[in-house]
This record gives C-alpha cells, sequence and structure tokens, in this order.
C-alpha cells in the first residue's frame, strides 16, 4: 500500500532528512527536526496509499502492478483510506506542535499545500494525474521539494537562495522521473481513460520530456549544491548523471515500441537515482 519496495524507502528517508541536514547536520538530533523528519515520512507515504486505493481499476489491469489492486483489495479500500487519513492527522499534529513550540507554522503552512497537491493528484474532480504534466508536476514536487522545504523551514528562520535552488532543482529531477515512471502505464492508462503524459503524448516523446526535466532539474540542484557546499557537490551529482544516462538510453528500445517495464525500473534504474539521493544526504556532513 506504501509502496516499500526497494529501494524506494530509501528515497523516502533521504527526502524527509535533506531539509534538516541542509539547515545545519547538528540541527538534526532537534525535537523540531524530528517531528519535521516524521512529518514529512507520513506526508511522503499516506498519499501513496490513497493512490493504490484510488487507483485499483486502473492497476489491476496492469501486468506489473497488479499485486498494488490485490493489497488493496484485501486491506479494503475504505479501510486503506481511513488509514491514509490517520496518518495525515499525526503528520499534521507534529506540524502544529512545531509551530506551538518553537514558533515555526511555515512547516504547518507547506504541509497543507502538500497535502492540497496531492489531493489534486488523486481525487476528483481535479484528478491532475488523468491531466497530463499537470498530475506529474504536483505529484513530483509534493513527494521531494516540499518535504525537503518543511524540514529547512522547521530548524532555520529562513531558507536562502542556494536552498531554494536545491528545492527547485530536487523537484524538476521528481517531476522527470515521475513521468518516466509512468511509461510502463500506457496500456492500463489508456484502458482506464487516464491521459497521463505517456498517454496524450505517446512513450517516446514522454521519455524525451522526463530527460529534460531531469536536465534542468540537474542544473539547478548542481547551481544550489555546488554554491553551498564547493566541488563536495559533485559526490551527489554523479550518479543523477548516470540515472539520466540510463533514460537516454532507454530511448532507442522505447522507439521501437518497447518502453521500459516496472520491474526493470524499479530494480535496476531506479537504485541509480538512489544513491545519489543517499549521497546528496551526506554532502552537508562531509562538508562540514
Amino acid at each position: 500500500m506504501h509502496r516499500l519496495q526497494f529501494p524506494l524507502p530509501v528515497n523516502y528517508v533521504c527526502y524527509a532528512l535533506w531539509g534538516c541536514l541542509f539547515a545545519g547536520p547538528a540541527l538534526l538530533r532537534t525535537p523540531a527536526a524530528l517531528l519535521a523528519v516524521a512529518a514529512d515520512l507520513l506526508l511522503i507515504v499516506a498519499p501513496l496509499a490513497l493512490n493504490v486505493a484510488v487507483d485499483m481499476a486502473t492497476d489491476s489491469q496492469h501486468a506489473d502492478k497488479g499485486y498494488l489492486a490485490g493489497a488493496a483489495g484485501r486491506i479494503g479500500r475504505s479501510r486503506a483510506l481511513n488509514w491514509s487519513i490517520a496518518e495525515l492527522a499525526v503528520a499534521f499534529a507534529a506540524v502544529v506542535a512545531i509551530g506551538v513550540g518553537w514558533g515555526r507554522w511555515w512547516p504547518f503552512g507547506i504541509a497543507v499545500v502538500t497535502v492540497a497537491a496531492q489531493l489534486l493528484y488523486n481525487v476528483e474532480p481535479a484528478r491532475l494525474k488523468r491531466r497530463g504534466l499537470a498530475g506529474s508536476v504536483a505529484f513530483g514536487v509534493a513527494s521531494v521539494g516540499l518535504p525537503v522545504l518543511l524540514g529547512y523551514t522547521a530548524v532555520a528562520p529562513a531558507v536562502p537562495t542556494t536552498v531554494w535552488l536545491i528545492v527547485a532543482g530536487a523537484s524538476l529531477i521528481s517531476v522527470g522521473r515521475t513521468v518516466w515512471w509512468a511509461l510502463p502505464d500506457y496500456d492500463a492508462d489508456v484502458a482506464s481513460r487516464i491521459a497521463t503524459p505517456t498517454v496524450r503524448y505517446g512513450p517516446a516523446r514522454t521519455l524525451v520530456v522526463a530527460c529534460g526535466f531531469v536536465v534542468v532539474g540537474l542544473v539547478l540542484l548542481g547551481w544550489g549544491l555546488w554554491a553551498r557546499y564547493g566541488a563536495w557537490a559533485l559526490l551527489g551529482l554523479a550518479p543523477h548523471g548516470g540515472f539520466l544516462a540510463l533514460l537516454v538510453a532507454q530511448l532507442p528500445a522505447t522507439l521501437r515500441g518497447h518502453p521500459p517495464r516496472a520491474g526493470s525500473q524499479l530494480r535496476r534504474t531506479l537504485p541509480v537515482a538512489t544513491l545519489g539521493e543517499v549521497l546528496i544526504a551526506l554532502v552537508p556532513l562531509l562538508a562540514g
């Protein structure tokens, strides 16, 4: 229900930690930071359970994702929705505690925007998932950029330009990955009449769009990391460059009508990006 297949949980933990680490690794031990990390993790995984519950019909038609519909069916759609709501309630309790205890209310506002974006992505009448790139942008930013911003504002009074660049770059890379992740869903999305980017533009053009988002995201992320940490930035950027190269390498097969499969994406390609996320988390620690 919560998409906990490796390496996804590693990514979630990185996004929950990044903001506090960018503010200062020593701050990660403070109560406000611990509350922010907990809130971030819940704000990341709770909408995934919501997405599985909402997408039961589509996932049941997908050869590689039928297990998600099966999990939702065993747990029950209503129970899955209640589970997601309870997790979001705990997340909001955490950010309210940050506001009351330390007078920092930006995390609360960011949590509201995060939940709003995820609801717009998943729920009718907006249901941005079926509205092309708008859905990818909403999901990508809410899953990575906003959690990083929440963590930073929980422990720091102001957000410098370098951190905004990092947040923007990480968000765009996430949007690109979201667009790429939907490539194997083409048949199921067509059958369910969900106009994802793959359905609107075709797999090959969608892969090119995904690469474009990743390229721009890497430029902004690299700019922010380099300005903040110097050459240590290369440590985190190198694996993401490798991830981009893997996406480009998938283009010839996609043009021939053979886009990547979900299992291959998860086991072979995504771990390269995950390595980059872990190394980015290490950059503030190593740079001192």
